[in-house]
Formats: structure tokens, C-alpha cells, sequence
């Protein structure tokens, strides 16, 4: 399977890159209910770090921003679905022993290592975009300086230019006493 399709089934939940126990099972050749019957029986091989059921909030919005909502009994899973990190992924591996699951881990393990090799190189592109911004405010500050001053001097060779007085120098004209 290619890591593109993989990778569109990873999602970033509570901090941490996961994929749904629904989509593994798919992946696996499985159901999903055995795939989650596999892993209570062995519940002491996922701790929370590796495995962790959404919440209600959790999963509705998750749920609302799936493209494609059926209506109908049967379309969604009764329980609150799963997730497993990275390492939980790696895990199943000992839980389900076929060929297919082993093939589809390695697969998998494979997606989340170029998902890290991605999220490193943009975070060095983040890095000197950040350098770069920085070095652009101190020029633009320097020249909003500059450029203040040749306002300020042109105001005032305008001000001296027209002669211009103070409102109380000014010659009055009217009635006078």
C-alpha cells in the first residue's frame, strides 16, 4: 500500500500522531471488533502512551469534519473509537501475527518515520523563516526612522517656505479698535 494513503489516515489528537482502530483494522484485513478484542486480551502491552480512547467531544468533532456523513443504523461504531500512537501501531504487530498485519505494520511504521522526517525539515524552514522575519522588522524600523526625519525636515522647510505665522503673529484685517 502506498505511504501517501497512510499517511491521509494519521491524524495529530491530544499532541500525539494516531491512527483510528477502524482504520487499522481496515488496513489489517480485519474487523474491527477483533482488532480491539485482540488488544483487551492484551491490555497490559498498551498503556495510555500507546493507546488511548477519545472522548465524546473528541470524536464528534473529529466526526463533523469527515467529508462524507452516512445516516443509517450500522454506519458508525457503537463504542467510542481508539487510537494508537506510533508505538501502539508497533505493538499490534505482536498482538496480530499474519503475514498481512506484519506487511501492513511495517507499512505503516514506515509512515509515521517519513511523517517525522517531513515535520523536521519544515521545522528548519520554520526556523530561518522566523530569522529572516526578524531581520526584516529591524530594517523596516531603521528605515521608519530614516524616513520620519525626511518628513520632518521637508514639513519644516515647507513651514519656513510659505511663511506661515503662529495664529496670534498674523496681520487682522475686519473691524479694528
Amino acid at each position: 500500500m502506498k505511504l501517501a494513503i497512510i499517511q491521509q489516515r494519521i491524524f495529530e489528537i491530544r499532541g500525539h500522531k494516531v491512527m483510528f482502530d477502524f482504520h487499522l483494522a481496515e488496513l489489517y484485513g480485519v474487523e474491527t471488533k477483533t482488532l480491539n478484542q485482540a488488544v483487551k486480551r492484551n491490555a497490559d502491552r498498551f498503556p495510555k502512551d500507546f493507546m488511548f480512547r477519545l472522548n465524546k467531544k473528541e470524536w464528534d468533532f473529529l466526526r463533523s469534519q469527515f467529508v462524507t456523513l452516512e445516516n443509517g443504523r450500522g454506519k458508525y461504531p457503537k463504542y467510542l473509537p481508539n487510537v494508537f500512537t506510533e508505538h501502539g501501531v508497533t505493538m499490534l504487530a505482536s498482538v496480530l501475527k499474519s503475514k498481512r498485519a506484519v506487511k501492513m505494520n511495517i507499512a505503516i511504521v514506515r509512515a509515521f518515520i517519513s511523517l517525522k522526517q517531513f515535520a523536521l525539515q519544515h521545522k528548519d524552514l520554520a526556523t530561518q523563516l522566523e530569522g529572516l522575519r526578524k531581520e526584516l522588522n529591524e530594517r523596516i524600523g531603521e528605515h521608519d526612522g530614516q524616513l520620519a526625519a525626511i518628513y520632518d525636515a521637508i514639513e519644516n522647510l515647507l513651514d519656513e517656505k510659505t511663511g506661515q505665522r503662529n495664529w496670534q503673529e498674523r496681520e487682522r484685517i475686519g473691524f479694528k479698535k
